[in-house]
């Protein structure tokens, strides 16, 4: 075997130490997670909280693979945004923003880690009050939640991706919400977030994707987002933009002094992901960041919005398609819910039934298997996270 097709191998969900990475990278973003979530709090500073769970998969990944010969890259695969209310995504301020979390806000909370390039992001939706979450707030957090629910079954080898995007609007339209558009769930590979094979959230002229089946030993980012308003977000101000990604494939002379100073540091620093305007000198930053932005070098993360009185709903996870089952290894448990609709559609239902595992011949296993299957009809209740979270407890080891 050469060492190309060694190293094909490897990266491979075939090969445990794969495995291990994604687990171990799931472990540290869903206990990021936990702690910006302990934290949100009102008049709590948004960037203080972003810049929290940064620092937090940081210093986790840097206490890994320490010794070893050849250097493991580490660290923060997408920055921690915040995404309050009807700010649709990717909220991380700069130092300098004063904005602060208010009692009754929704907030979205995204991030992403990897070890060695093997990438695990999840996002997850929380209202900042006691008690039982209602009304529309809840009907959108539930939306969101089942839709998760039936995404989870229906990414399985042998479906195909337009099979999901049908399902989760069927799912929103029955607790009278929206999937927001321009929504893509993508295939992870090492180094690799925006994979080619991709989900829609919803299809539409101006957006179309090839069809495409799942397979065994793939790892997907299902992002489902929801939205009690129209769910076609905009971008209110291109300045909010601080999320940007190198765009490998481009080339470019650039022609001011602060621009190239900056994009030697991003290419330095941040070759392959996603990173905040935050890590950058914020003076040379803005005007070098423009140019390159402008010649294409870098691809923008825009702050999207939906129209002010409406919730937005966010639920990302990261899934591997093992040969015995999906593991979903990103996850937090819902509040408490009590959405003001029931899914009754027996077609919902049915989705929700599907087991995640392929149950296997054998006692133990078999056993197992049953286990996990029993709450997985209950996804369209209150809190059903318990339920899908079993499936990916082995993260939390």
């Amino acid at each position: 075997m050469s060492d190309d097709e060694r190293e094909e191998r490897e990266l491979d969900l075939t090969s445990p130490e794969v495995v291990t990475k994604y687990k171990s990278a799931a472990d540290i973003v869903n206990k990021a997670l936990q702690l910006v979530i302990s934290e949100c709090k009102p008049k709590a500073k948004i960037v203080d909280l972003c810049e929290k769970g940064d620092a937090f998969i940081r210093e986790q990944t840097g206490n890994m693979y320490k010794n070893v010969k050849k250097k493991i890259e580490r660290g923060v695969a997408f920055p921690t945004c915040i995404s309050v209310n009807n700010v649709v995504c990717h909220f991380s301020p700069l130092a300098s923003d004063e904005s602060v979390l208010e009692e009754g806000d929704m907030v979205k909370i995204d991030m992403g880690c990897h070890i060695d390039g093997f990438i695990a992001t999840v996002a997850h939706t929380h209202v900042i009050q006691e008690g039982p979450v209602t009304g529309r707030k809840a009907d959108v957090i539930a939306a969101a939640n089942t839709a998760a629910e039936v995404a989870l079954r229906l990414v399985r080898p042998g479906k195909k991706n337009k099979d999901v995007t049908e399902a989760i609007q069927k799912v929103a339209a029955a607790y009278d919400c929206k999937i927001v558009e321009g929504v893509l769930s993508h295939q992870l590979k090492q180094f690799v977030i925006d994979g080619n094979k991709v989900v829609l959230s919803v299809s539409s002229p101006e957006m179309r994707v090839d069809d495409a089946e799942f397979e065994e030993n793939e790892v997907y980012a299902v992002d489902i987002v929801t939205s009690t308003g129209e769910g076609k977000p905009r971008m209110l101000d291109e300045k909010q933009t601080t999320i940007y990604k190198r765009a490998v494939d481009k080339n470019y002379h650039l022609k001011m002094k602060a621009s190239r100073f900056i994009f030697s540091d991003i290419s330095q620093k941040f070759p392959i992901m996603p990173f905040t305007a935050r890590a950058l000198e914020e003076k040379r930053a803005r005007l070098g960041l423009v140019e390159c932005v402008n010649h294409e070098l870098l691809q923008p993360y825009p702050v999207l919005y939906e129209k002010p009185g409406d919730y937005v709903a966010r639920i990302m996870f990261t899934v591997l398609l093992m040969p015995n089952g999906s593991d979903r290894m990103t996850f937090h448990p819902l509040q408490e819910l009590q959405p003001t609709k029931t899914v009754e559609d027996p077609e919902i239902k049915a989705w929700l039934s599907l087991p995640i595992k392929t149950k296997k011949k054998g006692g133990g296993k078999k056993k197992k298997g049953k286990k996990g299957d029993k709450p997985e009809g209950e996804s369209g209740d209150a809190e059903p996270m318990d339920a899908a979270a079993s499936n990916g407890a082995t993260a939390e080891n």
